[in-house]
């Protein structure tokens, strides 16, 4: 119901009002936050599509895929390919989608801040809960499943 009625999202693209620029001034518990890298983190979704849905995130508060400089662009691929590795190993992933919605009309909730979708699929993952119920289950915490993948984690 938060994400249906907006909760935390921002109004517009003022850096303040931002989760994701918000995130990185918690805790990693309080933010779920999975990693920290030099230029972009790691960070559990709160609206999780499937259990260890992650999203990676420059730390600056940028919209557009082509504003991002060659080092961002760089390690939001690499912290990419290391979520794919860490979510295998500690969950046993079939497959993945990833991506980012460019704007409102692409489908991105916060277009205002750049994000990249990790989303963890297995066979038959779908079931009647999403399409009838219009919900997900989710099988851990939030909280176990982000402190499960922090520590496998690489160094």
């Amino acid at each position: 119901m938060a994400y249906i009625r907006g909760q935390n999202k921002p109004a517009d693209s003022t850096a303040g009002e931002c989760p994701f620029c918000r995130m990185p001034t918690l805790t990693d518990e309080e933010g779920l936050v999975v990693h920290r890298g030099g230029t972009a983190f790691v960070v559990l979704n709160l609206y999780p599509y499937s259990p260890g849905h992650l999203m990676v995130c420059p730390f600056r508060h940028v919209a557009d895929y082509t504003e991002l400089t060659d080092e961002e662009t760089d390690e939001v691929a690499r912290l990419t390919q290391t979520a794919m590795r860490v979510i295998r190993e500690v969950s046993g992933a079939h497959g993945f989608n990833i991506g980012m919605n460019q704007g409102s009309v692409a489908g991105a909730g916060i277009a205002a801040h750049l994000h990249q979708h990790v989303v963890p699929r297995w066979a038959g993952d779908q079931n009647f809960m999403p399409i009838i119920g219009r919900t997900r289950t989710l099988p851990q915490l939030m909280s176990e499943t982000r402190s499960l993948l922090a520590s496998a984690w690489p160094a």
